[in-house]
């Protein structure tokens, strides 16, 4: 009876969502990737925001239940008896309000499982398709027999684009660059490789009174040369996700400084992807404790082992839904970190192969430290920090690592 309910349900919202974007027409940008797919809609949704009515998937809403909620009202979460009947009741009585939609949807499509992305594609195809990043060993490829049926299904996002629609993708991935050949669309393509069409240059940390304040870097678009500076976050991540946000502002008119205006004064990173957070001991924390993939981990490990005044300790745990892949990214992991960390602290079952891969690469044994859970490392690690390290603390979510970083925060 409950399954029954749910189909009559997600069947309910689906129509209402295709209803309501043939009603008011907007233009729709879709994002999907393994990596990268928050920050980049954070983005983009700043540049856009002071120029046009503009709504953006909220938290997690990326699967089929979440993107035609996005679609129907600017909802938050999913609470109360009498939800349901009221999305649609909202729904319908607001459809006729023409002028109040907005402009302009921003939503992720997530691909967690096959189908994933053909059944929002029926919901809402968009004009813009934009691809972040995949990498080798790309999130959630437990749940897809390999990793081309996991890359054919985000695919689908931009081979369904009009012959008048944009692919913007991430040219130093060259999983997401193969996909230009796979569009009917127009491409515009980022990264910081030579021939990005938007090219990220001059990438750095920023420092103020000797500690890392956030990044600055500059977009090359055409010969133009534009600034940009994040404050209170660490990481290439956020440069990509400038980057791309960069390309849609630009295919909808706007120019490279209107970008760079937009998101010095409106981006705003979600929380616990490489925030940098005051800690006890006079610490810096780097939050990265979201979620975590291979190539996610790296770039957070790139960003902390380029911070060279100071001693770089990394809390790292488990990454899941990897499926038979899990032992060897893990030991990945741990090879990476060999040249980018000082002390190694590990959580989790999986994550002894982040020791191991980190041993084979001779990281010295006494500066490793693993336990089975977080509440068997709190103590540890609040006990073995000293007064002015920084602290990359990174894992999938559903290991926890955020109740470390709750530990280590300033009051």
């Amino acid at each position: 009876m409950k399954k029954r309910l749910v189909k009559i349900l997600k069947s309910t919202i689906k129509k209402l969502a295709q209803w309501t974007i043939w009603r008011h027409k907007p233009l729709v940008v879709a994002i999907t990737g393994s990596v990268g797919k928050t920050s980049a809609k954070e983005a983009i949704y700043a540049v856009f925001k002071d120029y046009y009515r503009v709504r953006r998937t909220s938290g997690n809403f990326n699967n089929e239940i979440g993107v035609p909620l996005t679609i129907l009202g600017d909802w938050r979460e999913i609470s109360g008896f009498f939800f349901w009947p009221k999305v649609i009741f909202y729904s319908l009585f607001y459809s006729f309000l023409k002028n109040s939609y907005p402009e302009i949807l921003i939503l992720e499509y997530g691909a967690d499982k096959p189908g994933d992305i053909k059944y929002l594609l029926e919901i809402a195809r968009p004009k813009i398709g934009v691809v972040t990043a995949i990498g080798e060993i790309p999130a959630h490829i437990e749940f897809y027999p390999d990793r081309d049926s996991l890359i054919k299904e985000k695919s689908r996002l931009i081979e369904q684009l009009p012959v008048a629609g944009y692919a913007v993708l991430n040219c130093d991935d060259p999983l997401v660059k193969g996909m230009e050949t796979k569009t009917r669309g127009k491409i515009m393509n980022f990264g910081f490789s030579a021939g990005a069409e938007v090219r990220i240059i001059n990438f750095e940390v920023y420092f103020e009174a000797d500690k890392p304040a956030g990044i600055s870097f500059k977009l090359d678009y055409k010969g133009s040369i534009t600034p940009f500076k994040i404050k209170g976050v660490l990481g290439r991540a956020h440069a990509y996700a400038s980057a791309a946000a960069a390309c849609v502002g630009l295919i909808s008119g706007l120019n490279p400084v209107q970008v760079s205006e937009a998101i010095f004064k409106n981006y705003q990173p979600a929380d616990r992807r490489t925030n940098l957070i005051k800690g006890i001991k006079d610490t810096l924390i780097i939050d990265d404790s979201y979620n975590a993939s291979p190539l996610s981990v790296k770039e957070s490990l790139v960003a902390l082992g380029g911070i060279k005044n100071r001693r770089r300790v990394a809390v790292l745990g488990d990454m899941l839904e990897l499926g038979h892949w899990s032992p060897e990214a893990h030991k990945f992991v741990g090879a990476f970190a060999r040249s980018n960390v000082d002390i190694l602290i590990t959580i989790g079952p999986r994550a002894r192969f982040i020791i191991e891969g980190a041993l084979e690469k001779s990281f010295n044994r006494n500066k490793i430290f693993g336990f089975a859970t977080v509440n068997e490392a709190k103590k540890f690690i609040k006990e073995t920090i000293r007064r002015g390290d920084i602290v990359l603390v990174k894992a999938s979510r559903a290991v926890g690592l955020d109740k470390i970083v709750d530990e280590l925060r300033a009051v």
